[in-house]
Formats: C-alpha cells, sequence, structure tokens
C-alpha cells in the first residue's frame, strides 16, 4: 500500500477510536470501510477484532495489516479471481451437467 494510503488508514483509525469505543469492533470496521470506500473508490473491506484470522484476494497495492494497542485492523480493496479462472469454473460446471 502507498504510504499516503496507509498513513491515512492509521489516521482513520484513530478517528474511529476517538468516536467509538474499542470494544465497538464493527462500528469500527464500518467507518473505516466507508471512508476508503470514498477516498479510494468502492471495495474495501475492513476487519477489526483482537483475534481473528483471515484468507484474503486483494488488489496488489491495497493490503494493510496493523494494531493499535490490543487491536488488530486488516484493510484491503477485494479482487476477485482472474477472469480466465471464472471461464474455467463455468465450463466445468458444465461439463459436470
Amino acid at each position: 500500500m502507498l504510504q499516503t494510503m496507509q498513513q491515512e488508514a492509521l489516521h482513520l483509525a484513530g478517528k474511529a477510536l476517538d468516536e467509538f469505543d474499542i470494544t465497538d469492533s464493527t462500528e469500527i470496521a464500518r467507518f473505516i470501510k466507508k471512508e476508503f470506500d470514498k477516498l479510494y473508490d468502492p471495495g474495501w473491506q475492513c476487519i477489526v477484532g483482537t483475534d481473528f484470522g483471515s484468507f484474503v484476494t486483494h488488489h496488489r497495492g491495497c493490503f494493510i495489516y496493523f494494531s493499535i494497542g490490543s487491536l488488530a485492523i486488516l484493510l484491503f480493496k477485494g479482487s476477485a479471481a482472474p477472469h480466465v479462472e471464472t471461464e474455467r469454473s463455468i465450463a466445468k460446471e458444465l461439463v459436470k451437467a
């Protein structure tokens, strides 16, 4: 992720923590996600919590994971599988049918 975007993510996380209780991880995530959607176009996903795992696909340069105290924040712009893979999946389904 570009340095300016990283700084914006940290700034927004701090702003969210000023506005919401640290235990309200859903509202913190919603706030950060919506702000990134406004600033950098829709498609951003945000996960906030103290204990979570993830396995995500993201656009190159659109991923950050950081912690503020005990709160971990994962912010990324989602990415679908390449178009070719989608066509292969459809073809396989047609063959099975």
